[in-house]
């Protein structure tokens, strides 16, 4: 059995973790596998967009904490920069990621969702950040990124009470983009999401997102000067050309990524 499933839904990946019977509990073999399948996401031409996802009841519960257990600080500051790299890794693809969160979602699971472009929730998932229950603190950036999604206040709430939120408050605070009834429709949402940006310009969508990570972190100077730049360079690309050829053509653009 795979820790970690990848599957395709056309030019959209689904990344499943795998070991339903411990609620996906991130341990460093599922952390090393999911780390493999999206070094094969990133190596995949048509990749579009990539889709992260539970099987079973949860989403990802959280890292495995009878691992964790046992280790030494050193141990457990390697174990942390596992899952950063992992992480950093997802948020670094090129392409949109999107979680789709069937479950509980919490501790490393919120982290990884976090990691995510954006989050489509289950009405049954809970997103929290509980490390400090465990006399821990987040380890796979959930004090950094979920300020960012959220605000420094919903941010500290949730670290420093270790409480966790329904859907419905998830989408309220902005950590989720929209919530879905039904579990099917939920996957069926996100991959769809990803169907629609394939057909956009592939070389755009890099540059967008691109322009975005790096603007979250920049003066707002910085930020729009980088936008100009990328902007001027999105134009020498043949996807430009063809997006615009068709729009004056009345047809649909065949893009190439190039």
């Amino acid at each position: 059995m795979d820790l970690v499933e990848l599957t395709w839904e056309g030019p959209v990946g689904v990344l499943t973790l795998n070991r339903p019977d411990a609620l996906n509990a991130l341990s460093s073999a599922m952390l090393e596998a999911l780390g493999t399948r999206i070094a094969e996401v990133a190596a995949a031409p048509d990749a579009r967009a990539v889709v992260v996802t539970g099987a079973g009841r949860a989403f990802a519960a959280g890292a495995d904490i009878a691992e964790m257990s046992g280790k030494t600080a050193l141990e457990g500051q390697a174990f942390s920069r596992l899952g950063h790299e992992t992480f950093s890794a997802l948020e670094a693809l090129e392409i949109p990621a999107i979680a789709a969160v069937n479950g509980f979602a919490l501790g490393g699971g919120c982290e990884l969702a976090l990691a995510c472009d954006w989050i489509y929730a289950s009405k049954k998932a809970r997103f929290g950040q509980p490390e400090v229950s465990l006399g821990l603190l987040p380890g796979f950036g959930g004090t950094s990124r979920l300020a960012r999604r959220v605000g420094a206040g919903w941010a500290r709430e949730l670290v420093l009470t270790g409480e966790p939120v329904d859907a419905d408050t998830a989408l309220a605070m902005g950590l989720a983009n929209r919530v879905f009834e039904d579990p099917e429709a939920l996957l069926a949402a996100a991959v769809a999401a990803g169907q629609t940006i394939a057909k956009k310009g592939p070389v755009a969508v890099a540059a967008a997102k691109r322009v975005m990570q790096a603007a979250g972190d920049a003066d707002l100077d910085v930020a729009n000067a980088l936008e100009q730049a990328t902007f001027g360079a999105v134009f020498a690309s043949e996807d430009r050309a063809e997006g615009m050829a068709a729009f004056l053509e009345k047809r649909d653009p065949k893009f190439g990524g190039r």
